[in-house]
């Protein structure tokens, strides 16, 4: 195992493991809440994450922003890019593949847009995502060094770092290992599940700690149903608290 994929295990493990005990009121509600999520997300897709809908209304664009990355962004063509100093060609691959889902805000995009037009605004991106993504040295630092080069991206009117921004790439690149965070919609879901969710709105490791840890246990306890990766973890999670699907 990678030094890497067992910090991340350590991690999770302290988000997820549950001391042994005796089943109490609390364990009773906790698994009458998560039967419930599962009916709901069933209602709305009844074949799981192999459903007709589910794959074209939910999984099917991220699938195909993931592929586009990496055909377009994977690490030999990201790391030739950079070596050849095409820092806006990076930073304008990774605003155009991101564009075409409908995970970030109309301002966040423009914000995002607006940060990578210079070119040092466009090499710190590039570079910090490089890192962010394949980079040595624990998942802790490098989301802390990620998510301090988002801070420090030029800024016209509207702040780079949010959370959407701050998961948006690792979710797209790496969809076996990230997870993508919409705040409100997430803390829903989490108060739904029964997760004591460890949200702080800026950016920083213990609240996607408990974020990775939130959708890995979904992916354990819907595993007869199948899920592939994160994607399905995440939008089972988007079910649980959107709008777009009422109660």
């Amino acid at each position: 195992m990678s030094k890497e994929a067992s910090s991340r295990a350590r991690s999770i493990a302290r988000w997820s493991a549950r001391p042994p005990a005796p089943a109490g009121r609390g364990d009773r509600e906790r698994a009458r809440k998560r039967a419930w999520c599962r009916r709901k997300f069933l209602t709305y897709y009844p074949g799981g994450f192999e459903d007709e809908d589910y794959l074209a209304l939910e999984r099917g664009y991220k699938e195909t922003a993931h592929e586009r990355w990496t055909e377009e962004l994977g690490k030999r063509e990201l790391d030739r890019l950079l070596a050849a100093g095409q820092f806006a060609e990076v930073a304008a691959r990774a605003v155009r593949i991101e564009g075409r889902t409908n995970l970030l805000f109309s301002f966040e995009k423009m914000a995002l847009r607006d940060a990578v037009r210079s070119r040092a605004g466009a090499e710190r991106f590039a570079r910090a995502l490089r890192q962010w993504l394949h980079g040595r040295g624990s998942l802790p630092g490098r989301f802390a060094a990620w998510v301090e080069a988002l801070d420090a991206l030029p800024r016209r009117q509207t702040r780079v770092l949010t959370w959407p921004l701050a998961t948006v790439f690792g979710f797209i690149a790496q969809p076996d290992r990230h997870v993508f965070l919409k705040p409100k919609v997430t803390r829903i879901a989490a108060e739904h599940y029964g997760w004591g969710f460890a949200y702080a709105s800026r950016p920083a490791w213990p609240t996607y700690e408990s974020l990775l840890g939130f959708a890995d246990q979904v992916r354990r306890d819907t595993a007869d149903l199948g899920p592939r990766d994160q994607i399905d973890a995440q939008s089972f999670i988007w079910v649980l608290g959107s709008e777009e699907y009422p109660d």
